[in-house]
């Protein structure tokens, strides 16, 4: 039986919800009079001259009502309409405390869906019906346009509905319906998508600009842009098409290893629509079925996680906020997904300084791409110390993966003693080869590559044999490649390096001037060595 009212008065956030006109139809409630104050009036045509969704969903749930009006419902505008000064400062109130004075003073039912709203009216003797939000999010009609394929669908007005289906890096773009999606109905599905959002426990408008919103609804991120931001109504839809694990990934022990016990400063990094939030996703659920206390900061908060990972977004805190949270809180991972702005580097920098381990999110297209793009925004000094592995995802895989480490040395291709400074050396994770160096340069930082020199000439080649066994009286295993007529790197065991080397770096002084090379000694990598260590017969001068 339906509750039956005499007068009621619905506050703001009724209206906005398409709550009253639902259950009027429904049946669910039979009014006699429904006074609506002007304060709700004006702040939902504040809210509509910002370009907000919410005020145009409040006025027309307002001529909705108005139109269901007969000889059994009445309704009426009351009170006084607000001062630009309550209208500015309606969060804190002004406007809901004009709600209220009305309702006590016609006797009035107040109606609302805020939780502190009503606590106040039953506060005040006024009689209060709380409307409690729905957990499930009921059928949209923009979930007709997914199928169990689609990655993403993307709306425009006067154009053809198309959608990616597939997965990560093997996907087409197709049209999905044969006739034209027009403004009135685009419309219609936002306002749709933003009523459910306010409504719904696992729905909420994440940031709402004049002429654009970005709304998290379940597992679906949807954005909305409308005149005057774009040319017209878009709304393009983006979910998750499948949860993997991190085994699923097929990644190497080493990689696991670096993972699970050196996750201090990661970035993954890959192009739009090339998976790196579905292996974020694994990685953050990876840690926490570790038993791991993990949280993301997220802009929008659209990955889908265990209930026990507490999820944080920075598009309704500050980075202030983020980092006195995480400080206090102590996690033993975060997530930061996905890094913009410089604001965005540096919380993550600050973050990994204060000595918590951070996986970050970044676009880029290509492994040293995201590098770069902390170039010019963090000291190249620091670099190092909070980022030590990059993972590059492409077409939903680990194409590669780079680390990176200090070093002071001579850059690779310069052969002066006088040119050596602080290097920050990226290399292969799983081989160890150097990739790429970045160092400054005059009044610039450079990020160089090194790569083989291919086609090496006949004399360079005809070199490394005599060095190699020169270098050979020293240590059971070396490795020499000679990049230059004047100039040879050697690798060798540690236990060889500082006899090489001598005192003060007098004794390869004098195999420089005996080979007329210029030799730049570095520790063999420990998978190259075998592990051996047979004494030998040194010839030439004594070692100091």
């Amino acid at each position: 039986m339906a509750e039956k009212i005499e007068k009621l008065i619905p506050d703001t956030s009724v209206i906005v919800e398409g709550i009253l006109s639902s259950r009027i139809s429904s049946k669910e409630i039979e009014v006699d009079t429904i006074i609506i104050h002007e304060a709700v009036l004006a702040e939902l045509e504040h809210q509509a001259n910002e370009g907000k969704s919410i005020g145009y969903l409040g006025l027309d749930e307002i001529e909705k009502l108005r139109k269901m009006s007969d000889d059994r419902l009445n309704i009426t505008f009351a009170g006084t309409r607000p001062r630009a000064s309550e209208i500015k400062y309606a969060s804190l109130g002004e406007v809901d405390a004009l709600i209220r004075q009305i309702a006590y003073e016609e006797d009035a039912v107040l109606m609302t869906a805020d939780n502190v709203q009503a606590k106040v009216g039953d506060a005040k003797g006024i009689k209060t019906m709380l409307v409690e939000k729905h957990a499930k999010v009921k059928k949209l009609k923009l979930e007709s346009f997914f199928d169990d394929i689609t990655m993403s669908v993307h709306l425009r007005e006067n154009c053809y509905p198309t959608a990616k289906k597939g997965r990560p890096g093997k996907w087409k773009f197709e049209k999905i319906r044969d006739s034209l999606i027009k403004k009135k109905e685009i419309e219609d599905i936002s306002s749709e998508i933003i009523e459910e959002a306010e409504s719904a426990l696992n729905g909420f408008v994440e940031i709402e600009r004049k002429g654009s919103t970005i709304v998290q609804l379940g597992k679906y991120r949807i954005v909305i842009t409308r005149p005057p931001f774009s040319d017209g109504w878009e709304i393009t839809a983006v979910r998750p098409v499948k949860q993997l694990s991190l085994k699923e990934y097929d990644i190497s022990e080493k990689l696991l290893k670096r993972l699970s016990e050196q996750a201090e400063g990661i970035l993954i990094a890959g192009s739009p629509g090339m998976g790196k939030s579905t292996f974020a996703a694994a990685l953050t659920r990876y840690y926490a079925e570790q038993g791991k206390i993990v949280k993301t900061v997220e802009a929008p908060r659209d990955l889908v996680l265990p209930e026990i990972v507490t999820q944080y977004a920075i598009s309704h805190g500050s980075s202030q906020e983020i980092h006195d949270i995480l400080l206090l809180s102590r996690p033993d991972y975060t997530l930061f997904d996905e890094m913009r702005n410089k604001e965005d580097f540096s919380l993550y920098a600050d973050l990994r300084l204060s000595g918590i381990g951070l996986a970050g999110v970044i676009h880029a297209t290509a492994p040293v791409d995201a590098i770069q793009r902390f170039v010019g925004k963090i000291e190249l000094g620091v670099i190092p110390h909070i980022i030590d592995t990059v993972i590059f995802i492409k077409d939903g895989k680990v194409n590669s993966v780079l680390s990176l480490q200090m070093e002071v040395k001579v850059p690779s291709g310069m052969t002066e003693a006088d040119l050596a400074r602080p290097i920050v050396t990226v290399t292969d994770f799983e081989t160890s080869k150097l990739k790429y160096e970045l160092y400054s340069y005059g009044e610039e930082t450079v990020v160089v590559p090194v790569t083989e020199q291919a086609g090496k000439t006949p004399v360079l080649k005809l070199l490394e044999d005599p060095v190699k066994r020169y270098f050979q009286m020293y240590a059971d295993e070396v490795d020499v490649e000679v990049v230059s007529t004047n100039k040879a790197i050697v690798r060798v065991p540690d236990y060889a390096m500082a006899g090489i080397i001598g005192k003060g770096g007098k004794h390869i002084d004098e195999i420089e001037k005996e080979l007329g090379l210029s030799i730049d000694i570095q520790e063999l990598p420990t998978e190259n060595y075998s592990g051996k260590r047979k004494g030998r017969k040194k010839k030439g001068k004594k070692r100091r």
